[in-house]
């Protein structure tokens, strides 16, 4: 099952990643997915080709808060617009590293970054289960809704902890369902790759990473995807001493605050089920 989940989410984003890399957007004008959810401040420090890459549900720079000389990588890394607003922000003391296993999103990630003469960007190949750097040589780590997208969740969250530095911290833009909806009813709605299958619900979230030894786990609701599914900044950090035993867990709220976590039986009004609609899909890249 690992397999086919794999090779159905790399079809997927490969079929973008050509898309643009002949010169069309991948993704439809949907304000709440894509390059629209960054400021034009951002989308100006970016090559064309990755804006027209954006595929996430979400923002992570917003909650990655990254400072000069600090070591980031983004789990499923696309086009690389997550990567190359991040390299800006660490400097050239620092250092982003992406991380796609789709061949075709890696070839348009290294000529952004060609584009962009980023110099402190390095791309690797890899699942997201089995991450390709060493334990504790990671200052943040973010993603842009391809969490989602794993075949193995556990072992996502496991190797993000294990990657983080003692103290490390992560900021993660993700589709999360209401604690009300089973893992049937997510399927109904919506497909694996277009980020709705697989999604986790907020309390599995927040367990899943709280297993893997992170603490201070606080979700905040950006937007309603619809039908009990909601785009959420996730913030969690790797303790500098000790266990995750105390992990806080604060909730949902609105874009931008933390709040109380969504009630268990609460759902939004349905609409649009499947993250970008067909051709497109939602997480930075496949996974």
């Amino acid at each position: 099952m690992t397999a086919d989940i794999h090779e159905t989410v790399r079809l997927h984003y490969a079929e973008a990643a050509l898309d643009v890399l002949k010169g069309t957007s991948c993704c439809s004008d949907e304000s709440s997915y894509g390059s629209q959810l960054y400021s034009a401040l951002e989308r100006e420090e970016l090559p064309d080709a990755a804006v027209l890459a954006s595929l996430g549900c979400g923002n992570p720079m917003m909650v990655a808060d990254l400072h000069e000389g600090e070591r980031v990588l983004d789990l499923g890394s696309g086009g690389g617009i997550d990567v190359l607003l991040s390299a800006r922000r660490v400097g050239p003391t620092g250092r982003a590293f992406g991380l796609d296993m789709t061949d075709e999103m890696l070839t348009l990630a290294r000529q952004n970054a060609a584009t962009a003469g980023a110099t402190n960007v390095e791309f690797l190949k890899g699942h997201i289960e089995e991450i390709p750097l060493p334990a504790g040589s990671i200052d943040v780590v973010i993603s842009n809704c391809v969490v989602n997208l794993a075949a193995d969740k556990p072992a996502v969250f496991r190797e993000i902890a294990r990657v983080l530095r003692p103290g490390g911290r992560i900021g993660i833009a993700d589709i999360l369902a209401d604690d009300s909806l089973t893992p049937e009813k997510r399927a109904e709605l919506g497909s694996y790759a277009g980020c709705i299958a697989g999604a986790l619900s907020f309390s599995e979230y927040r367990a899943g990473l709280a297993s893997a030894g992170m603490s201070d786990v606080a979700i905040t609701v950006s937007h309603e995807v619809g039908g009990g599914m909601f785009s959420a900044l996730v913030k969690a950090s790797k303790p500098a001493t000790g266990d995750a035993s105390g992990a806080g867990t604060s909730g949902a709220g609105a874009s931008g605050s933390e709040a109380a976590p969504v009630p268990a039986g609460a759902t939004v009004s349905a609409g649009q089920a499947d993250c970008c609609g067909a051709g497109c899909g939602c997480g930075g890249a496949a996974e």
